[in-house]
């Protein structure tokens, strides 16, 4: 039986699990597939609180914790489905180690005149992948000092070119300069291995381990669309996560460690309160259930804090500029986006001085209507902070779904590689 054997339930309903283990809070989706419409509904949502500890910066400190939380997370998400059990399950990663980059290879063919044909494909790929997996190793090993094992997690075919003519396919054609783009993830071989020590004590099967900010990106419908360009940026508990897409393709994603857990740090110790009073107190301020005496003292608080946090952003974005324009459209999402202060901070004009945006960014947020092929039958995902599960229950579509021809020749490739 294949990896992606239908688990029937009930009426004959294919259900997955959609599992995004944060740094605050544990999130599960359980959702069914309806093939004739090609969109997952959701039929359960849970959500459960990490314990501190558990998690430290997006990456898994404490597995036997963050077993536990994702078993009741799970549990609540499988009761309200009113089913026993899912087996098929797709887990985001985050973290800073978690690198995606898009690599382009220029190809000088021989004779151009011959058509290209599967085999010159599959070497092109082969290249692109090769010198990808240098780069990031190279980039990880500057960053750490030391040399860590990283692991290809996902793969998207971003551009194709033959002669500057822009394809969807190039076999059959005819040309001298071909170029192929493909948008590659890694994560460390440590973190990946804690996924699945944790998948395999919930008896979960993975199809798939997918880099949060890829599938935050991929959540929105965009697929061949040459003028759509957007910075989307996660705010999760301990990190944030930023993916550029520029002229309909995924350019690469970027996290640093600061996310929503620091501001309610900040919080605690300036009001010499327990942590999870100042969280209590954050999510209120956030959601504008304070008088505006308290929310202004919350707002000079957080105010250094909120420039830290843009710094990084700003950072983030300095290696993405290169000599092209940066896309003034920015999508905030993420539990931690909801804080006033971030939009408020992103909306001046200081920061954008040294980055390359032709005009000052607009800046607004992701709600769940906006991912695409992903319906909530619960009623439950209503904020931002409910787009990433929901993205990486619309990559599940794209696994088991009719799959484009680029991407079938690039996961071709991929296994060729691998075995």
């Amino acid at each position: 039986m294949g990896i992606f054997s239908k688990i029937f339930s009930g009426g004959g309903d294919e259900y997955y699990l959609a599992l995004d283990i944060g740094t605050e809070v544990a999130k599960a989706l359980v959702f069914r597939i309806d093939n004739q419409d090609k969109t997952g509904v959701v039929v359960g949502v849970g959500r459960e609180r990490q314990k501190k500890g558990n998690m430290q910066s997006g990456a898994v400190s404490d597995i036997s914790g963050v077993i536990e939380t994702c078993q009741i997370s799970i549990s609540k998400a499988l009761e309200e489905a009113k089913i026993k059990k899912v087996k098929k399950a797709i887990v985001g990663i985050a973290g800073e180690l978690v690198k995606g980059t898009t690599t382009t290879v220029h190809y000088e063919r021989g004779n151009p005149d011959a058509r290209i044909d599967f085999s010159e494909l599959k070497n092109i790929i082969q290249k692109v992948q090769n010198k990808a997996y240098e780069r990031i190793q190279e980039q990880i090993s500057w960053e750490t000092g030391q040399d860590i094992d990283v692991k290809l997690i996902n793969a998207a075919i971003v551009d194709v070119r033959i002669d500057g003519y822009q394809v969807t396919n190039p076999v059959g054609f005819q040309g001298k300069d071909v170029s192929v783009s493909i948008f590659n993830a890694y994560a460390p071989m440590i973190h990946l291995g804690a996924l699945q020590a944790i998948a395999d004590e919930l008896d979960i099967d993975l199809l798939s381990i997918a880099a949060e900010p890829y599938a935050v990106a991929r959540s929105v419908d965009y697929d061949d669309a040459l003028d759509f360009s957007a910075i989307f940026i996660d705010i999760g508990g301990g990190t944030t996560d930023i993916a550029v897409v520029r002229n309909g393709g995924l350019e690469g994603t970027k996290m640093f460690a600061f996310g929503g857990r620091a501001f309610t740090k900040k919080l605690a110790q300036e009001l010499r309160i327990d942590f999870d009073e100042a969280e209590e107190l954050k999510i209120k301020y956030s959601e504008g259930k304070l008088d505006d005496n308290i929310s202004s003292k919350i707002e000079q608080i957080l105010l250094s804090d909120c420039a830290v946090w843009l710094s990084g952003v700003e950072l983030s974005l300095a290696e993405f500029a290169g000599s092209d324009i940066l896309p003034s459209r920015i999508l905030l999402c993420g539990g931690g986006s909801g804080l006033p202060g971030i939009k408020k901070i992103l909306l001046t004009a200081g920061w954008i001085q040294s980055l390359p945006f032709s005009k000052s960014p607009n800046v607004s947020y992701l709600q769940p209507r906006d991912v695409v092929r992903v319906l909530d039958q619960t009623g439950k995902l209503k904020n931002p902070q409910d787009v990433t599960p929901m993205g990486l229950a619309n990559l599940v579509l794209d696994v088991t779904g009719e799959e484009k021809v680029m991407a079938g020749i690039l996961r071709r490739v991929l296994q060729t590689m691998q075995d």
